[in-house]
């Protein structure tokens, strides 16, 4: 029987969460972001957990989602899809607990956008930082587009988009796109150091302050709203399918805007 692809153990009062494809990076496909909302929420239901550590196997957070899985859609599968996306993040905001990233290696896409959901970001300086989505058509999603101009400012924010720009982990500290930097193999260890001053804190004072600010200054619903209605155009692009061959195909992709 193969693992999971998603894995959770308990240390203390703190659940650790890892992806874990390491044969494609942790490349989010269907199942993971399926497993990773049940894993989350269960961390959330359980009153013995005070904190939550998201990670990756194998020396990577997370390569993006995984276009070798995906194609052209539909308006209804498309939907689906980005709302199933919206899913995993909606359920990481709305949990009262410290939800904080180690991130090793890349942190792609999707994988960028998963730790940018988080509340806090500790890397090992060899990871990297990028936003991959209009290399295959995309414009972003898993609340990118909050989350991003919330640590970039909306400028910045929307040049790191449209140039998928990427960032070694001393310039994302530089930036404000993460919050603490570590030695390589070790962004797991920092983070637990993190959360156990976060774990012996008061847990209704964190929830407040983490739902309260959660809100500031634009609505995270709207704007995730916003961001699916983007996101389920591009997927039923002919852009997009380009974009997704190219890939496959290891070739630089050829946009019509169509």
């Amino acid at each position: 029987m193969s693992e999971p692809v998603v894995l959770a153990r308990t240390e203390d009062n703190i659940r650790i969460i890892t992806l874990n494809r390491p044969q494609v990076r942790n490349a989010i496909d269907i199942p993971m972001r399926a497993g990773l909302i049940a894993t989350v929420e269960a961390a959330l239901a359980d009153d013995q957990v005070r904190v939550l550590v998201l990670t990756g196997a194998g020396g990577a957070f997370c390569a993006g989602g995984d276009i070798g899985t995906m194609k052209t859609m539909t308006h209804d599968e498309a939907v689906d899809r980005a709302e199933l996306t919206q899913r995993v993040v909606r359920t990481l905001w709305a949990g009262a607990k410290p939800v904080l990233a180690a991130v090793e290696g890349p942190a792609f896409g999707a994988g960028l956008s998963l730790a940018l959901a988080c509340d806090r970001i500790v890397a090992a300086t060899d990871a990297r930082f990028g936003a991959a989505f209009t290399r295959v058509g995309l414009a972003g999603d898993m609340g990118a587009m909050v989350s991003l101009p919330e640590r970039l400012g909306p400028a910045r924010a929307k040049q790191f988009l449209m140039l998928s720009q990427q960032v070694k982990a001393p310039e994302a500290l530089s930036l404000g796109l993460i919050d603490r930097m570590t030695e390589p193999g070790t962004a797991v260890a920092a983070a637990l150091e993190d959360a156990r001053q976060l774990a012996a804190g008061p847990p209704l004072a964190l929830a407040a302050i983490k739902t309260t600010i959660g809100r500031y200054p634009l609505s995270r619903a709207e704007m995730l709203r916003l961001e699916e209605e983007a996101q389920v155009a591009m997927y039923t692009s002919a852009d997009f399918g380009e974009g997704a061959a190219a890939f496959r195909e290891k070739r630089p992709p050829v946009f019509r805007g169509r």
